[in-house]
């Protein structure tokens, strides 16, 4: 038997679903909505803070008020002999490197220098046996003694045969035979001469000594070893370190100024330390290339300073300075007054009712600390030098003291409770007062909270009550607790 299902049952169970479906949709919608509404808002508010303030100046800040004055710093422009500095990297040689080696052969019997020690010039360094250059010496002055003994010998039979030539009594033939033979005789002695000579010098190369004055280097042979004249590391390198030698280069644009000024006389040449800042010696210019690197496009230039101190060393990479010229009596003022725009650079003046104009300069050359201006100022201008954040031209302003630049702090202050609530560092409330409130607000807080900052001690107590305070955690401190300088 047959049953036909139910309509009203399927109609009482989609009825829900419909309606769950419904639901669902709408609370997207909803929340869709909600979400763009706040994204607007947001946009709104982000176009509102990009607008330019209508009635401030163009370089003001949002929250800047028209009508107050611009705290600012000023400086007046001086006037001084500027000098004109190239600059350039460059490494340190010595003036003379020698390899000191031995000119014979033989065995090393002494080493009289010590390895760093200095030296100077003709010092016996090392010494080599000499018995076989002895023996060849005495040897050879012996041949010479012998050949001397001989031709006085025939010096004298030559006077015999000319007197008895003179006389008939004997030919003159006879003479001059004895004649040639004095005169080999003669040319045999400086024959021996020479040898003497060479014997004589061959022993002194048994001796090393020290060609220049300078420093030794690390020892290259130990005593008791042959050494060699073929050698080729030798016994030991000097190297001549004062004075010593600086090869530094510079741009090629630069050839037509340095040799311009080199005309004109001795170039002056600086040295830095490794602060890039300190001057280490002073030297001159003694040499410039005959022609450019290709490979970097900078002219090699040589430099040689006396080195008193040994602070320059062979083969360490120093920066260099070369003057060139000096600019007399020239407008200088800090870097830091002279502004860019779009149209280039200018100062902000300040005037009789101090009120800045900015003026357009011309600015020769600067460095990181002054700027030498070619026109735009006088002497008797003020400049701005600090505050430019708010300020516009035609902006009243008030200069400040520039009392000398301020300390660093070793450590972040203690963090302590502003009246209102709101934490700031400590020795930043605008006056004493002010910090005698919060110390007192502190301690109230502290009476309140002392039993919840035990029960806390290790959160570090973040609501600024004066009990006693966590100790900060190894490799970070807590922004809570009491920070303390480091000695």
């Amino acid at each position: 038997m047959l049953f036909k299902p139910d309509s009203t049952d399927d109609e009482k169970s989609t009825a829900p679903r419909k309606r769950s479906l419904l639901s669902r949709l709408l609370g997207r919608m909803v929340s869709l909505l909600i979400t763009l509404v706040i994204l607007g808002g947001l946009g709104y508010l982000g176009w509102l803070a990009f607008q330019p303030k209508q009635n401030g100046g163009g370089g003001r800040g949002a929250g800047a008020r028209p009508d107050l004055p611009v705290p600012v710093l000023a400086a007046t422009p001086q006037v001084h002999d500027v000098p004109v500095y190239l600059d350039g990297v460059g490494s340190v040689k010595a003036l003379n490197t020698v390899t000191v080696r031995s000119q014979v052969d033989g065995k090393l019997l002494k080493v009289n220098f010590v390895e760093g020690q200095d030296v100077k010039k003709d010092d016996v360094l090392g010494e080599i046996d000499s018995a076989i250059y002895q023996a060849q010496y005495d040897q050879m002055v012996a041949t010479k003694a012998k050949d001397e003994a001989l031709l006085a010998n025939q010096k004298i039979d030559l006077a015999r045969y000319e007197q008895l030539a003179a006389t008939n009594a004997g030919s003159k033939q006879q003479a001059d035979t004895q004649r040639a033979l004095v005169a080999q005789q003669e040319a045999i002695i400086k024959a021996d001469q020479a040898q003497v000579d060479n014997a004589r010098a061959t022993l002194g190369y048994t001796k090393i000594v020290a060609p220049i004055s300078g420093r030794a280097g690390l020892r290259q042979v130990d005593q008791g070893n042959i050494i060699h004249a073929s050698d080729t590391t030798g016994l030991v390198i000097l190297t001549q370190l004062q004075p010593i030698a600086v090869w530094f280069s510079l741009p090629q644009q630069q050839i037509m100024r340095v040799n311009a000024a080199a005309a004109k006389g001795q170039l002056a040449v600086d040295v830095f330390g490794n602060d890039g800042v300190t001057v280490i010696d002073t030297g001159k210019l003694t040499g410039i290339d005959n022609q450019v690197d290709p490979t970097t496009g900078t002219l090699k230039l040589k430099a040689e300073l006396p080195n008193t101190s040994y602070q320059l060393w062979p083969g360490q990479f120093v920066n260099v300075r070369l003057k060139v010229e000096t600019l007399p009596q020239a407008i200088v003022v800090p870097t830091s007054a002279v502004q860019r725009g779009p149209a280039g650079t200018f100062s902000y003046v300040i005037g009789a009712d101090n009120t800045v104009t900015a003026k357009p300069v011309t600015v020769t050359q600067q460095n990181e600390h002054e700027a030498v201006i070619a026109s735009g100022l006088t002497t008797s201008d003020r400049v701005v030098t600090t505050g430019f954040a708010n300020l516009a031209d035609g902006s009243k302003v008030v200069v400040g003291k520039d009392d000398g630049p301020p300390a660093a702090d070793l450590a972040p202050r203690k963090r302590s409770r502003n009246p209102d609530g709101k934490r700031g560092a400590q020795g930043e409330g605008p006056s004493k007062d002010q910090g005698k409130e919060q110390s007192k607000d502190a301690k109230q807080d502290g009476q309140g909270g002392e039993h919840r900052g035990r029960r806390e001690h290790s959160d570090g107590d973040q609501k600024g009550q004066t009990g006693p305070a966590p100790a900060p955690a190894a490799g970070g401190e807590q922004s809570g607790g009491a920070a303390k300088a480091q000695p």
